[in-house]
């Protein structure tokens, strides 16, 4: 059986972690399973975990008033969801639903941040693959927008 600094290691988000690391992250680590329709996080609700899908489809949503929840982004495996537990008032700013059965490992965000001010070497290491992850969603976004608002057709109607 696999151990959660196993599962670490072999997720693509620590790939390059020195092994040390792993160890001292995973104490903050437990393998979950959520069913279709589950939520792994909720919009303006606590945000007290990290996920690292593992396999399955999560999908990213927010909702809006009289039309119901709008999916932003869907996750697969290899893919990570939550970053609001690094800063203060640690509230979601999404939901996060699974779509079908979906495993991962949940991280507490409060451990995580004790880890990262003990380490702080380990702490800036995390960051700058949250803001990688960030930068790359954000233009994903911008891409989309333009598809979107920028087309010919989307502008005349815009008009």
């Amino acid at each position: 059986m696999k151990t959660i600094a196993d599962l670490l290691h072999e997720h693509p988000f620590f790939h390059g972690l020195e092994e040390c690391d792993l160890q001292f992250l995973a104490s903050c680590g437990e393998n979950c399973v959520y069913h279709d329709g589950d939520y792994l996080a909720q919009e303006n609700n606590p945000a007290n975990h990290f996920f690292l899908i593992r396999s399955g489809r999560v999908t990213v949503e927010t909702f809006v008033p009289n039309r119901g929840a709008l999916c932003l982004l869907t996750l697969h495996g290899g893919d990570i969801f939550g970053w609001s537990w690094l800063f203060p008032p640690y509230i979601s700013a999404f939901d996060a639903r699974a779509q079908g059965d979906v495993r991962s490992l949940r991280l507490g965000g409060e451990c995580l941040r004790n880890k990262c001010e003990e380490d702080p070497k380990l702490g800036f290491e995390l960051m700058k693959r949250f803001a990688k992850i960030a930068t790359e969603r954000l233009q994903s976004a911008r891409i989309q927008l333009l598809d979107i608002y920028g087309s010919p057709s989307a502008q005349s109607h815009a008009t």
